[in-house]
């Protein structure tokens, strides 16, 4: 197949590409420039990235991710345009390239959570969506091979919960003082300058990035110049931010390294070395914007923020002081109580008695345990949805109120499935029980307790669930908390990456990713983590639907079920719909880089 060849590109189907090919020869690009970034060779790594921008292969991946494998809420631009049809999408492909002006992006607002204030987004054209895909496709393998091992947000292969188990490897088996620090508006107030400079990529693509950092905001009818920040929204924006932040970590660990200290004598003639001890270092672990730092000295943190603070001036930036803190991972400081909440996540530690307390490596007790758990906020406004449900349900059957709980509870227990949570499920379901009782007692407000809980509640394998039923069938049943196991989660190694070539590594990882339905780890097992449509490995950033072989959606068995990648889904069914963009089955939004998956009302993630 000449893939170079004009006239045969303008005849080709969207549905009939080859994937596997055009991923295999993206990645090959990719895979070469992580290499050579690695080793120094700069030369050969913006040589790679010339000829990656300038690949049709790249440009169909390119153009795939932004208009399919986006199946989150599709919001337009400046250009009004949604989505694409198939031939619509081909079509950018063969105009793809950077270099051109760049669109302004369209202001949007959206709730920020926990808070009455509204986060501004800046949401590309559809052209500037793909373009910024492509030349993430040429940036990301050489940053990947730059970046901390300690940095976590938006990195391919990383997630939130792989920084919540390295923080408790930190403190496990020391109690510490902790900078929780939080930067002020980090998106929105970048150096363009200083961030284009440490980019240091070749001049055509340092324009380009320019252009669509200057490109402005268009609120209603007015446009806005930005002169500073990255607009979230763009598909390029995640990366610039960790660019902006890249040796934050370096400097910490520069500043206060580990020391090991020795005694050096002579007996007998012979010069004699006595070890005498250590000085820890400083550890960060940073997800995106927010950062902790991590060392048993108090001063040794205080230095550390003041250190910080200069540092992020360099890229116009300051700590946030109403959400930056010092904080002790056992004791109180100040007016601060022991532990910090993090990525939705409260970390502290107890004493502990002698039979109950954590050991160091060898063998003595430390007088404390480490915990991790929800933190109360985020159990808090988990409650509150629940009940936000239940109440707007009030008129609704039982069928109904449980089809919308189920992904709810369902998705934020697989998200704390990897912590000390079980106390906290327990305590859920105890609340939405009693919930649950006041709404059925509602809805038969002239029946006893007695008759509506025999007719709601049902004993199911020794445990009272709440239940739909017709003419004494179980129609549905509601998930309960606790039904989650919990296992610990397996952290990511050191600085791997997902660009060094061990495919077999990172699609394993896969299934066990905290929020990933049981349905969908299950599949992974059976087809050895690869998808049968293409025959290639699945990535954690790809889209994962489930389908069903037969198109019958109420038949869950195994046996009819078989994961795909969301693209090859819409291929699967393309010969049934005339794909115009769309399908038969509803996807189950399975992308693995999300925090909380949306599953189906039986919660599995069958859809």
């Amino acid at each position: 197949m000449n893939m170079s060849n004009t006239s045969f590109k303008t005849t080709l189907e969207w549905n009939k590409l080859n994937w596997r090919l055009i991923e295999r020869r993206v990645y090959k690009l990719q895979k070469r420039i992580y290499k050579a970034e690695l080793r120094g060779d700069v030369k050969a790594v913006r040589k790679l990235q010339k000829t990656l921008l300038k690949s049709w292969s790249a440009k169909c991946l390119a153009v795939r991710r932004v208009t399919q494998d986006n199946r989150g809420k599709k919001t337009a631009g400046v250009d009004g345009v949604k989505s694409l049809t198939p031939k619509q999408r081909l079509n950018l492909v063969n105009n793809l390239k950077l270099g051109k002006k760049a669109n302004p992006t369209r202001r949007v607002y959206i709730d920020k959570p926990g808070t009455s204030e509204k986060r501004l987004l800046g949401i590309p054209t559809m052209f500037d969506r793909a373009a910024q895909a492509l030349a993430k496709l040429a940036l990301e393998p050489e940053w990947e091979a730059k970046f901390e091992p300690n940095s976590y947000g938006f990195r391919p292969g990383r997630s939130c919960h792989d920084a919540i188990g390295q923080i408790y490897n930190i403190i496990n088996k020391s109690d510490k003082y902790v900078l929780d620090a939080d930067i002020a508006k980090c998106f929105d107030r970048i150096d363009h300058n200083a961030l284009i400079s440490k980019i240091g990529t070749f001049p055509s693509l340092r324009r380009q990035i320019k252009a669509w950092l200057k490109a402005g905001t268009l609120d209603g009818e007015r446009l806005f110049p930005t002169n500073e920040g990255t607009p979230q929204g763009g598909v390029i924006s995640p990366l610039l931010a960790n660019i902006a932040l890249h040796g934050l970590e370096k400097l910490i660990t520069k500043a206060f390294p580990k020391k090991v200290h020795y005694k050096y004598g002579r007996e007998n003639g012979v010069k004699t070395q006595t070890y005498m001890g250590y000085t820890p270092q400083a550890y960060v672990v940073r997800y995106a914007d927010d950062f902790v730092v991590m060392h048993e000295s108090l001063e040794v943190i205080q230095k550390c923020k003041e250190l910080i603070s200069e540092w992020l001036k360099e890229m116009g930036l300051e700590l946030k002081d109403t959400k930056t803190r010092i904080c002790h991972t056992l004791n109180k400081v100040d007016t601060n109580n022991p532990g910090f909440d993090f990525l939705g996540f409260n970390i502290r530690q107890y004493e502990a008695g002698k039979y109950k307390t954590a050991h160091d490596r060898y063998g003595n007790k430390l007088g404390f345990k480490t915990f991790i758990t929800p933190s109360k906020n985020k159990v808090k406004e988990h409650y509150d949805d629940i009940a936000r449900v239940i109440d707007t349900h009030k008129a609704a059957s039982a069928d109904s109120l449980i089809h919308h709980l189920n992904p709810i509870i369902t998705g934020w227990a697989n998200y704390y499935s990897g912590v000390a949570s079980s106390k906290t499920l327990n305590d859920l379901d105890y609340l939405v029980f009693w919930k649950l009782v006041a709404w059925s007692h509602r809805r038969h407000s002239d029946k006893s307790k007695s008759w509506t809980e025999s007719k709601y509640w049902r004993r199911i394998e020794g445990t009272n669930k709440f239940a739909s039923s017709h003419d004494g069938k179980i129609n549905a049943v509601l998930k309960l908390h606790k039904e989650t196991p919990i296992v610990r989660h397996a952290k990511v190694k050191g600085e791997a990456s997902p660009f060094d070539g061990n495919l077999k590594y990172w699609s394993s990882r896969l299934g066990g990713v905290p929020g990933v339905p049981k349905v969908i780890t299950t599949l992974l097992k059976q087809q050895r983590n690869k998808c049968p449509e293409c025959g290639y490995y699945f990535w954690e950033s790809d889209i994962l639907e489930v389908h069903h072989k037969d198109r019958n959606r109420s038949n869950n068995r195994y046996s009819n079920l078989e994961l795909l990648h969301g693209h090859c889904h819409d291929k699967t069914h393309a010969t049934s719909t005339n794909d115009n963009g769309c399908f038969t089955e509803e996807p189950c939004d399975g992308k693995l880089s999300r925090t909380v998956l949306e599953t189906s009302s039986l919660g599995d993630g069958i859809a």
